[in-house]
């Protein structure tokens, strides 16, 4: 075993949803677990695990937490070895999100409010299992993200000039 690489290290970001960060004003972030099927786990441990566009859903009973299970919604994982997948094998299927009863009805009251919205931020790997980081937060009207646009050109002016 080759030291320093980020699989051996056993964690490292294997997908980034670098849009989402500037669609949307993050408020809190959360850590969760995802439900994988094997050959999910090795494909996305290759680095073919993509998040851009996709959303967390809470479905159940929301007044009961136990019953409300969190979702992964249009993240693509693409099959590790294409022959030898099943051929009923969704690409695009829900996965299930691993969060604990007090963070699913903490974020299912979040969720009810108005104009806030949970995405996922990026998928790493810690200590051999695959984790995605959630974050929950208010889209951004367009006049806010070209301020921060403005204001990231602006920092990167000034670190130019130092």
């Amino acid at each position: 075993m080759t030291s320093g690489s980020a699989h051996d290290a056993g964690h490292g970001t294997i997908a980034e949803n670098r849009r989402a960060r500037f669609d949307f004003d993050i408020n809190r972030t959360y850590e969760a677990g995802i439900e994988l099927q094997g050959h999910e786990v090795k494909s996305a441990k290759a680095g073919r695990l993509q998040i851009a566009g996709s959303r967390v859903l809470i479905r159940g009973n929301a007044r009961h937490a136990g019953a409300a299970e969190a979702f992964l919604v249009n993240a693509h994982i693409p099959p590790y070895q294409p022959n030898n997948t099943s051929d009923d094998y969704e690409e695009d299927r829900a996965r299930r999100l691993l969060l604990t009863k007090a963070e699913i009805k903490e974020l299912t009251g979040a969720l009810q409010e108005k104009g806030w919205s949970l995405v996922p931020l990026r998928a790493f790997v810690r200590r051999g299992f695959i984790k995605i980081e959630l974050g929950l937060g208010h889209m951004r009207k367009k006049s806010d993200k070209r301020e921060v646009i403005k204001k990231r050109s602006h920092e990167r002016e000034i670190r130019r000039g130092e």
